[in-house]
């Protein structure tokens, strides 16, 4: 998996990527990447002189980019050998995506289904590195207007419903911890910035099960969001509705809200998670 990774990456650098017929390329980037691609080919472990031989590089150079990349986990270096080999950051990285595609996998067929009851447009999403990231969206066909947050977009982590949703099962130290590095901030009129209302919004969103955001990420928008759980129990996506405000009438949001209830509850029992063993 993590051969795969870097490949990808290392792909992803050297791709053409063109702004008015010039090609832009961090040439720093671009080495650290070699450094992982040979390790994760070559390795499992390399001595400077040798990465330095292969990469056609400086032993500086090279030393100066391995402790870089030490530093943030992607590397380690052997005390007694002093040789290099990947860090556990990589095998972090890996099952990040690996568990984003399975999960995906699973609920892709759920998602159909929802979006074809209530013919609104469905998100997935998940909380990475403290932000909400969307690895699926399926869009209403009949809408006018399309939504911004597309598969790969990240929003902060308190960000309309599937913010919302993802932090309100997190431990309490969790919300504090996420709160302090990326402070609220308003969106709209009606966006909670305050620390204390807003964790005891969350508190009515963990004990109701789901959220109905009105217009508090986007005018004239509202969302519902529910949460997904895995086989533990702990909260690892939220399935996201979206639509607009005026189109919705209260009788209509009472059968939104309990298809997508429905629609979370399925992908989490795919998962093993069970209400008995709550």
């Amino acid at each position: 998996m993590s051969c795969y990774f870097y490949e990808k990456a290392f792909h992803s650098v050297n791709s053409i990527e063109k702004e008015k017929g010039k090609t832009f390329f961090n040439r720093s980037l671009e080495r650290a990447l070699r450094i992982l691609n040979v390790l994760s080919s070559e390795g499992p472990t390399l001595s400077l002189a040798k990465l330095s031989e292969t990469l056609n590089l400086p032993r500086a150079t090279v030393l100066r980019l391995c402790l870089t990349l030490i530093n943030f986990g992607y590397l380690r270096q052997d005390p007694l050998s002093k040789h290099y080999a990947l860090g556990m950051r990589i095998l972090e990285l890996a099952k990040s995506v690996s568990d984003s595609f399975s999960l995906r996998k699973i609920a892709s067929p759920h998602l159909n289904v929802l979006q074809t009851k209530i013919g609104k447009t469905i998100f997935l999403a998940v909380l990475d590195n403290d932000e909400v990231f969307y690895i699926d969206k399926i869009d209403d066909p009949g809408n006018p207007i399309s939504f911004t947050s597309t598969v790969g977009t990240r929003r902060p982590p308190y960000w309309g419903m599937l913010g919302f949703v993802l932090m309100a099962y997190l431990p309490d130290n969790e919300i504090k911890r996420i709160l302090h590095k990326q402070p609220l901030k308003a969106f709209t009129s009606k966006s909670i910035t305050k620390k204390e209302e807003f964790i005891k919004w969350l508190g009515k969103v963990r004990s109701q099960g789901y959220v109905v955001d009105t217009e508090m990420a986007f005018d004239g928008i509202t969302g519902i969001g529910t949460p997904i759980f895995d086989h533990t129990g702990k909260i690892v996506a939220a399935v996201g509705v979206g639509f607009i405000t005026s189109s919705v009438k209260e009788k209509e949001l009472d059968r939104i809200i309990k298809e997508a209830v429905k629609t979370s509850r399925r992908i989490s029992e795919e998962l093993g998670y069970s209400e008995e063993g709550k």
